[in-house]
């Protein structure tokens, strides 16, 4: 990712499978960010906004969110609405990447403020191909400090 500072790609995953195969296939397209993974909405949302949950943990940092809709403990649109919610978190680019390929919600994470919305194809290669893209996506885009 071409940007000053580096930027920590954010992913909330719980299936261990897709969380390694993510992570491969982002490094195999050249991006060498670090990623931290989460499997749960909570411990997401700690480390994004924070214990007091203002987001000024996060102040001056670039943070890029792979966000799983179908999660254990709450749902990636709690996760989504509290971080473009927050002054702080807002300006982060949040990628939901799901098998979840509903239309109402898709347009729901749209108007929630999400900036992508991928469904996660079924099969391995196909899978594999779309983080792949998803990772050349991230070498040339740019993305905000946190306010």
């Amino acid at each position: 990712m071409n940007n000053a500072r580096p930027v920590t790609i954010v992913m909330v995953e719980d299936d261990e499978g897709h969380a390694r195969l993510i992570e491969k296939n982002i490094r195999r397209a050249g991006v060498a960010n670090e990623i931290v993974p989460f499997t749960n909405g909570t411990a997401a949302l700690t480390y994004l906004l924070g214990e007091d949950g203002t987001g000024l943990i996060n102040k001056g940092r670039q943070l890029l969110v792979l966000l799983d809709l179908n999660l254990p403990d709450m749902t990636g649109i709690d996760i989504l609405e509290k971080v473009k919610g927050n002054e702080h978190t807002r300006r982060s680019p949040v990628v939901v990447l799901t098998t979840t390929d509903d239309q109402r919600e898709i347009q729901r994470c749209y108007d929630l403020g999400a900036n992508v919305y991928i469904t996660k194809p079924v099969d391995y290669d196909g899978f594999a191909n779309a983080i792949k893209q998803l990772g050349l996506f991230f070498s040339v885009m740019q993305i905000p400090e946190t306010e």
